[in-house]
């Protein structure tokens, strides 16, 4: 079968935040970039992101970088390689000055800086005071800087193929790789996009659980690529699970509505985050809120007719605050929880949100595999940038505001150094026929019948299974029997089949192809959890209480290959400032 073929300098896989960010830098410079993306760019999962991106500028209460730096260290567990953290709070200011002067509309003050929130694990001088250092463009943060990154991109004439899905990588014959097979899911035909360098940028992959604030296409594509090309993936036990998800339902209720002074309260009215984080109360850290809440339900003091989840109040702050800081929250309560804000609490209850871990690399993007005796070695022309990758700027939790930090300061590094790389290798590889064959094999599976289990039905039944038994709290026997169930629904996908093969649409076979990267990632979840013997960050075992610095202060590497394990070590050494040593986390 012939393929037809597309040549670009550099290939961007995701038109996120990240790789629109990366894309800019390359167009900018006069590379010629391609952007492949499974929906419309302002389609993207960032456009979702609501409270605020971090940065220590100090417009509300007095900051700085270091402060931001510690933060983020605590936040981590101290499972974050600090001289990533350092480069990433130092480059925040500029980041966020560049954005505005690129047109971002953020809220202002009322002498015109920039508006910055409280949000969750903030403080001053070193675990001292609330700080406020996330900047707001009201609670649709993520869609003011997706859209005017877009445009930014269509100024610049970034070459977009809108709705087309990543099948695989593809590699020349000395095994480099050389650009992507994709899929048009309108017509169903094949591409060959060739490229000098590859920038993998897919996003999160939070489909692998039931109830997720994540969209329906966040499947962990980039990252079951990676697996597939022989890359491990790090840190994927440390999902963090966001505290106030609409109950029953998953959407998001952003971090900014506790900011704005919104408190938690169980079914008899009592403000319970005081008992678990006396100092932070409900701005305490992701993990620690949402193993609260999860508490609370299970020991009788859910709200509700089943008593299964807890009440999120901002009616005190009056219909004026509410409508100018938060007007999307109070949409989205109203029409998923028909609850109006302004007169009645929000239900909520803990939903998979985001994954701590991914394609590991340095913090130029570039992705990197050990390659024994402790050392690395970078894949060459390979780069990973937002959620699909760990440069391990999270450890073991996110703190709010920092993965839209996380996505701009990487993606505009990403791009910068594939200027670099494409100038210092200016021949295109030729792809290898059989590697080419491999990708194309993908989608050639799903021409045959087949009589195993139809393919929606077991996506259903892996990703309840990834709910059941690798979620907010995990114990040995509670993820070994996932474990076996999860590798049961492994072997039933070979058989796997589409539900009425003469009545197919393209995007049946999207699905089908999504649902091998989903199990090859929720793999990787469950098999790094139950394999770490402590309680760190998102990773919480009642059965190992306490975090174990003597024997797990070390990244997870898991092989797809036999479900393999290896790990490394965690870099303490910041770049230019002291370390931050591990100390007790309490909030």
């Amino acid at each position: 079968m012939s393929i037809p073929s597309r040549h670009f300098d550099a290939l961007i896989i995701g038109a996120g935040g990240a790789g629109l960010n990366a894309a800019l830098q390359l167009a900018s410079a006069d590379v010629r970039v391609a952007v492949v993306s499974k929906v419309f760019p302002t389609r993207s999962h960032t456009v979702a992101a609501q409270g605020g991106v971090n940065a220590a500028l100090a417009n509300v209460l007095p900051d700085n970088w270091h402060w931001h730096m510690f933060d983020t260290v605590k936040g981590s567990d101290y499972l974050g390689d600090q001289d990533a953290i350092e480069f990433m709070c130092r480059e925040a200011i500029p980041t966020v000055y560049e954005l505005e002067h690129a047109g971002v509309p953020f809220s202002r003050l009322d002498n015109g800086k920039i508006y910055q929130r409280a949000f969750g694990g903030q403080s001053q001088d070193f675990g001292g005071d609330q700080a406020a250092r996330t900047c707001a463009a009201a609670d649709r943060t993520g869609h003011a800087i997706l859209h005017t990154l877009y445009q930014q991109n269509i100024r610049a004439r970034t070459h977009f193929f809108d709705e087309f899905f990543a099948l695989d990588l593809v590699r020349d014959k000395d095994g480099v790789i050389s650009g992507a097979l994709v899929l048009e899911i309108e017509t169903g035909e094949p591409l060959l996009i060739e490229a000098k360098a590859t920038l993998l940028a897919t996003g999160g992959c939070g489909q692998v659980f039931r109830t997720t604030s994540n969209a329906h296409i966040n499947t962990g594509d980039g990252c079951a690529m990676a697996l597939r090309a022989g890359i491990p993936l790090m840190d994927m036990e440390f999902y963090q699970f966001h505290p106030t998800g609409i109950a029953g339902k998953g959407m998001l209720i952003t971090e900014g509505v506790r900011g704005e002074g919104g408190f938690l309260v169980n079914k008899d009215g009592e403000r319970f985050m005081e008992r678990y984080a006396p100092r932070a109360k409900d701005l305490a850290s992701r993990d620690v809120v949402s193993r609260s809440i999860v508490t609370e339900v299970k020991e009788g003091r859910g709200a509700g007719e089943n008593g299964d989840y807890i009440l999120l109040k901002l009616d005190h702050l009056g219909a004026e605050v509410i409508d100018k800081r938060l007007p999307g929250i109070r949409e989205s309560s109203r029409i998923f929880a028909g609850a109006d804000p302004i007169r009645e609490p929000i239900p909520v209850f803990p939903t998979a949100h985001y994954a701590m871990g991914g394609i590991p690399t340095d913090r130029f993007g570039r992705v990197v595999v050990p390659v024994g005796s402790g050392s690395e070695q970078v894949v060459a022309g390979l780069y990973a940038a937002g959620e699909c990758a760990c440069a391990s700027v999270h450890g073991a939790n996110r703190l709010g505001g920092n993965s839209l930090l996380d996505i701009l300061v990487f993606g505009r590094l990403a791009g910068k150094d594939i200027i670099d790389f494409v100038r210092e290798n200016p021949y295109q590889r030729s792809v290898d026929p059989a590697s080419l064959d491999e990708a194309m094999s993908r989608l050639t599976r799903w021409d045959q019948k087949g009589g195993g289990v139809p393919a929606h039905q077991l996506r259903a039944d892996f990703r309840k299974c990834m709910e059941d038994h690798a979620g907010v709290f995990r114990t040995e026997e509670v993820m070994a029997e996932g474990y076996q169930r999860l590798c049961e629904l492994r072997d039933q996908f070979k058989d796997a089949r589409l539900t009425d093969h003469s009545k197919v649409f393209n995007t049946a076979r999207i699905e089908a192809l999504e649902l091998q990267n989903l199990i090859d990632v929720g793999l990787s979840i469950a098999v790094s959890a139950l394999h770490r013997k402590e309680s760190r960050g998102a990773h919480s075992r009642p059965d190992y209480p306490n975090r174990d610095d003597v024997h797990w202060m070390k990244h997870s590497l898991y092989y797809r290959e036999a479900d393999r394990m290896d790990y490394k070590p965690v870099r303490t050494k910041p770049l230019t400032v002291e370390s931050f040593p591990p100390k007790e986390r309490v909030y």
